[in-house]
């Protein structure tokens, strides 16, 4: 957690910031629901126009040294009546999420489901790791080869590997920082997506407030340099990210595992919210940004309307 200014409003307040829970066993942890759930129509915070407008700023920014890149993520809410549990759980069990699952507050009032591909962090067996996603094309043959033979997917990708280099070495108490993987492909729903794991030894003590601030916000939805990026998110997203883009996983005895917020919904009682975005880049075409994030916001959207064997 770094000082940066400060984004927009949470457009679901009742959320509280921080959230924790005692890890509760059972046989099932996404309970179902046999009441009546009803979807209404999607509200974009921003029109396709204003957001490719957005994604020109940035590269206008680009231009002028400001920044290298910019994570620009866009957010969307629509009505809906009855229980969301059962459209909750579908989202929290789309294919290829490495952090799938439902945080619901006792008394209903707000509840998230998170289907995250991505690790924000983790801490296991003398190790801190963070697997950074940058990188998508449609999950297809032709897609494949796309991203791999893609120049401008692998250098916003290496920018993102390298911040997030820094980022750990910056952690007090740890060893020489490796990039163990580079350029992984992998699945998420109906997507390819490129993924690194960045990693060193913990080579002394290091606490939960020194790991939160060194790594936090991550920096593939935030960019680079890191406040530069959160400085131009504050100006142009007209809505605040709320529990998107944040971090939701398990602190053990022995471990500790945070998936990054990203492909997360949110319930507040009245209607449900979806964020999705993307890294810009000086190459980036407006036009095909908004497309990307809308490909990457099609899956949870179809789970909450009921479908899901299509990105299956």
């Amino acid at each position: 957690m770094i000082n940066a200014t400060p984004g927009g409003p949470s457009p679901v307040p009742v959320i509280p910031d921080v959230y924790a829970v005692v890890w509760v066993h059972t046989e099932d942890p996404f309970p179902g629901s046999t009441g009546s759930w009803n979807l209404g129509p999607w509200a974009e915070s921003w029109s396709p126009r204003q957001h490719a407008d957005a994604v020109q700023r940035v590269r206008d920014a680009i231009g002028r040294g400001d920044v290298y890149q910019v994570n620009v993520v866009g957010h969307a809410s629509a009505p809906y009546t009855g229980d969301p549990t059962a459209a909750l759980r579908r989202v929290a069990t789309l294919p290829g999420a490495r952090y799938g699952g439902i945080l619901a507050a006792p008394d209903g009032r707000w509840a998230i489901a998170t289907a995250s591909p991505e690790t924000l962090v983790e801490v296991r067996h003398g190790r801190v790791l963070t697997r950074p996603i940058k990188g998508t094309r449609p999950a297809t043959a032709q897609g494949r080869r796309e991203l791999l033979a893609s120049a401008k997917e692998r250098a916003e990708h290496i920018m993102i590997v390298d911040l997030e280099r820094n980022d750990l070495a910056r952690l007090p108490g740890t060893g020489p920082v490796r990039v163990d993987k580079l350029f992984a492909v992998r699945r998420w729903c109906g997507l390819w997506q490129a993924e690194s794991v960045v990693s060193a030894p913990l080579s002394g003590e290091v606490g939960l407030a020194d790991l939160l601030r060194a790594v936090c916000p991550g920096g593939s939805v935030t960019g680079a340099p890191k406040i530069a990026a959160l400085e131009q998110i504050a100006a142009l997203e007209p809505v605040g990210r709320g529990v998107s883009m944040g971090a939701l996983g398990w602190i053990g005895h022995d471990h500790l595992d945070l998936g990054l917020s990203i492909r997360t919904v949110a319930v507040d009682g009245s209607r449900v919210h979806a964020w999705a975005g993307g890294g810009i880049t000086a190459d980036s075409d407006p036009e095909a940004e908004v497309a990307e994030a809308a490909a990457k916001a099609g899956p949870l959207r179809a789970a909450l309307a009921g479908g899901l064997t299509a990105f299956a």
